[in-house]
C-alpha cells in the first residue's frame, strides 16, 4: 500500500536514529581535515535560493580553486559563463548557499551550508587569474555548517570506475537539444563551433 510520509515523526519511524558520529561530524568551522578535503577539490556543486526558485550550478577550476581564507570563511571565484547569473540572483535575493565539493577517486564528499556575499575587488579577484584571466567576482561565503557525507553514493554509482564511463557520442550532443526546444536551431553549425568557443572562453 502506497504511504506519504507527512511529518517529521513518520519520518524517523521509517528511518530510525542517525548513528551518533553523523551527527557528531556536522561541526561550524572549517577543520584542519576539511580544509585538506576542500584544498584537494578541482569540482564543487553550488546550489541557491532565491524569489524564481532553486538554482544548481557546478563549478570546477584545477584543486585549491575554492581558498580556505580562515576556519569560517571560503572564496570561490566566478568565471565568465553565459551570462545568465541564475544564482547571484538568488545570492543577492537569498544569500544562503550549499555546496559539495568531489575530488576524482575518492568516495567521500564534503558538505557546506552557509552564506555568500559577491565580492568584487581587483586585486582579489586577479590573484584567482587563470592563464591570465582574472575572476569576474568571488563568492565569500560564512560556513554555518561543515561535514563529511560517506562513501555510498559514490560506490552506488560507480562514478569513477572506468568501466562506468559512457561513451559521449551515445547521448545528444549539445546541438542536438538545443534543437529538440528549438527546431531551427542549427545544431551542427552549433556542434562544429563549440570546440573552437571552449577554447577561446573557457577562461
Amino acid at each position: 500500500m502506497r504511504q506519504k510520509i507527512t511529518s517529521v515523526e513518520q519520518l524517523e519511524a521509517l528511518y530510525g536514529a542517525p548513528g551518533e558520529m553523523s551527527l557528531k561530524k556536522e561541526i561550524d568551522y572549517i577543520s584542519d581535515s576539511y580544509m585538506q578535503f576542500i584544498e584537494a577539490a578541482p569540482f564543487c556543486i553550488l546550489s541557491t535560493y532565491g524569489a524564481k526558485g532553486i538554482d544548481v550550478t557546478p563549478r570546477g577550476d584545477p584543486a585549491g580553486f575554492v581558498r580556505v581564507l580562515d576556519e569560517k570563511t571560503l572564496l570561490l571565484p566566478d568565471r565568465r559563463g553565459n551570462n545568465r547569473l541564475d544564482n547571484m540572483h538568488n545570492i543577492i535575493e537569498n544569500p544562503q548557499v550549499g555546496l559539495i565539493f568531489l575530488i576524482p577517486n575518492v568516495g567521500e564528499t564534503i558538505r557546506v551550508a552557509g552564506r555568500a556575499e559577491i565580492i568584487v575587488d581587483e586585486a582579489l579577484n586577479d590573484s584567482f587569474a587563470i592563464k591570465g584571466k582574472p575572476a569576474s567576482s568571488v563568492l565569500s561565503i560564512t560556513v554555518d555548517k561543515i561535514y563529511f557525507h560517506c562513501a555510498k553514493a559514490i560506490m552506488r554509482s560507480g562514478l569513477w570506475k572506468a568501466e562506468s564511463h559512457v561513451d559521449r557520442k551515445s547521448l545528444p550532443s549539445a546541438g542536438q537539444m538545443g534543437k529538440d526546444i528549438d527546431k531551427k536551431f542549427d545544431a551542427d553549425a552549433y556542434d562544429e563551433a563549440l570546440p573552437e568557443r571552449y577554447k577561446k572562453t573557457l577562461y
